[in-house]
């Protein structure tokens, strides 16, 4: 290979570092940063103020084309964009991706180097050195073993050069940033991880009901293995507490953990602030509703009706049925209900209210007797595995740790004995005035140790 072979190649080398500095000099710009965090914010706000998860349904009742919210936010446009699944679109993980790859840049080419600064021995050995200290003074006399005690008992670390000091403290004030850009990166990751292995499920289930978890909303590529096979969950009873004035008080579900041979694994009472988890998925009380209803018509068996809720203009919410009263089903009453405490409508078949009845009751109604024994009700769950929830945890807990350490001051103070007098510096990162008055408090007792100082 001749020498002109030789630089040809290194030029062609060079060319795609010269293009990787440059990118990641882009990349890390505080600028596009900011930008980046800006738009994850944003996003963020919209995933918590737009319902995410829902029915297709619920989003053309609450997002309809006329009158469309804000002049553009409709149904169409809000699935279009994913705003219905903003945490798990794949431009919400790019911007994830795009902003932790700008924190690692920053901390490899600002950061680090900046650490690396403050931890190298810079000893000044030429007074005019000091000029550009913006706390400096000259003594009249002094030497560097009556100040290397009284910047070690202020707990700085102290390196002796010849006639020249350096002193430093504080110095995981540097590490502190490091720790943040770490931190976050791991939230970033949790975050991410989450939504490529986890999933989001809903169910409501008939008070005594088994099931399994089927009505899944969301699910990343990598969450089939989460999700249970061989186990699934029986609803043993369902209830609710009243307060005295009739308000929901709380709602409770006694749930079972039971194998694919009805065995049971764990049983646990939740509420809405008090989950059931097992092998890593949780499931929530999240919502309520009336089910079916027990009744009898004269002597007949006890028999079992589904209740659903109905479409009301006032607020609130009723569920419905409709009984025959008849062998061949030509004629029946209507049962309504409010809520489980037991108080029910009944109407009779031409539509007119003809009585209330409580569990227990009986009604005689067009010729029959009803008989109403109980109301049961179903019991809304929300079924959710996300993976990145301990690795986010991990990674708020090195932030936190991060901040707190980044508020530490990094002081450093330079000495130097020459031409007959000492010289002596400093500068701080942060408590400026704090730093000042400690230099000051130094000065005060080396002019206690020398009877002359000449600032």
């Amino acid at each position: 290979m001749t020498l002109s072979d030789s630089t040809t190649t290194t030029e062609f080398l060079s060319k795609p570092l010269q293009e990787l500095r440059r990118l990641i000099k882009i990349i890390a710009n505080l600028k596009l940063a900011i930008v980046l965090l800006l738009l994850i914010a944003i996003f963020s706000i919209s995933g918590t103020v737009i319902e995410q998860g829902q029915t297709l349904s619920f989003y053309q009742e609450n997002y309809p084309e006329s009158p469309a919210l804000f002049g553009f936010l409709t149904w169409k446009v809000l699935l279009a964009m994913g705003l219905n699944h903003v945490y798990s679109t794949w431009w919400f993980l790019s911007l994830l991706v795009l902003f932790g790859a700008s924190l690692t840049a920053c901390t490899f080419t600002r950061q680090i180097p900046a650490l690396k600064a403050v931890k190298l021995w810079k000893f000044y050995d030429k007074p005019r050195q000091f000029n550009k200290l913006a706390l400096a003074t000259k003594l009249n006399c002094g030497s560097l073993d009556s100040i290397i005690p009284l910047l070690s008992q202020r707990g700085y670390k102290v390196w002796q050069e010849e006639n020249s000091i350096y002193a430093r403290r504080g110095i995981i004030g540097k590490i502190g940033p490091i720790v943040v850009h770490i931190g976050i990166l791991i939230v970033l990751m949790g975050g991410i991880w989450g939504s490529l292995s986890g999933f989001l499920a809903q169910e409501m289930i008939l008070s005594g009901n088994s099931f399994q978890v089927e009505n899944i909303i969301e699910a990343g590529p990598f969450s089939q293995s989460l999700i249970p096979q061989d186990w699934g969950i029986k609803v043993n009873r369902f209830w609710i507490d009243y307060t005295p004035k009739g308000d929901i008080d709380q709602f409770y579900s006694d749930l079972s953990v039971v194998d694919n041979d009805g065995k049971e694994l764990k049983r646990e009472t939740i509420n809405v602030n008090n989950p059931l988890r097992y092998k890593g998925v949780t499931f929530y009380q999240t919502s309520w509703g009336i089910g079916g209803v027990l009744a009898q018509i004269n002597n007949s068996p006890i028999f079992q009706l589904p209740m659903s809720e109905l479409p009301v203009q006032q607020a609130g919410q009723i569920w419905g049925t409709w009984i025959p009263i008849k062998p061949d089903m030509s004629q029946g009453v209507s049962l309504l209900a409010r809520d489980l405490q037991g108080t029910m409508l009944v109407y009779d078949v031409n539509g007119n209210l003809a009585s209330a009845v409580r569990p227990g009751m009986a009604v005689d109604i067009d010729g029959v007797t009803l008989k109403v024994y109980d109301l049961i009700g179903t019991t809304g769950l929300q079924i959710k595995a996300d993976p990145g929830i301990p690795i986010v945890y991990t990674g708020f807990a090195l932030l936190i740790a991060g901040v707190l350490m980044s508020y530490m001051s990094v002081s450093q103070i330079w000495g130097l004995k020459c031409d007959g007098g000492f010289y002596l510096g400093g500068k701080t990162n942060r408590a400026q005035v704090a730093f000042e008055r400690e230099i000051i408090q130094v000065l005060s007792e080396i002019n206690t140790q020398n009877s002359s100082i000449k600032v």
